[in-house]
């Protein structure tokens, strides 16, 4: 909790810039509530389910056997324009970390629930999004895509802050 009401405002002002970061296509296209991942930004035009009938089953990482998102996504970025981005490892979040279309109140919630991140409390968040090499991929998505909002490292910044402030959430 926010030990004044200056650290509550303050602490929804530095969560509206994590908002930003999280709810951004380079995040949210992979916490999906479903195993459709998703195609969004300014460069697709309108909202569209990943093409070729992906689907990421239950392993979150494609059809074993059949395609896995490994098939075409490769440990690095394609060079041609609308390749097949890259990354070490390529998943969609687990099904307990659904972002897609949440709004900031509902992922401010979502995000300081462990049940809702993989276990992780704000400091192993923090963590996570400065070590995880798909999450670094956000910020280096490859030619004509968008990379998420600010960096890595300002928002691991921006985290630290809010936890400092007492994680208050808007209303």
């Amino acid at each position: 909790m926010p030990k004044t009401e200056a650290d509550k405002t303050k602490g929804v002002e530095v969560w509206s810039d994590i908002y930003k970061v999280l709810s951004h296509p380079r995040c949210v296209n992979c916490h999906v509530p479903d195993d459709r991942p998703r195609w969004s930004g300014k460069h697709y035009g309108k909202t569209q389910v990943h093409g070729m009938n992906v689907q990421a089953t239950a392993t979150r990482m494609g059809k074993p056997g059949e395609q896995m998102c490994t098939t075409c996504h490769a440990k690095t970025n394609s060079d041609v324009p609308h390749g097949p981005p890259g990354a070490e490892v390529w998943a969609l979040a687990p099904v307990e970390m659904i972002w897609w279309d949440k709004s900031s109140k509902e992922l401010c919630a979502i995000v300081k629930d462990p049940s809702k991140t993989g276990g992780r409390d704000i400091s192993s968040f923090a963590e996570h999004i400065s070590h995880d090499a798909l999450v670094a991929w956000g910020w280096n998505p490859g030619l004509g895509r968008e990379p998420a909002p600010f960096s890595a490292e300002k928002t691991v910044a921006m985290l630290e802050q809010w936890l400092a402030l007492g994680l208050p959430c808007p209303e």
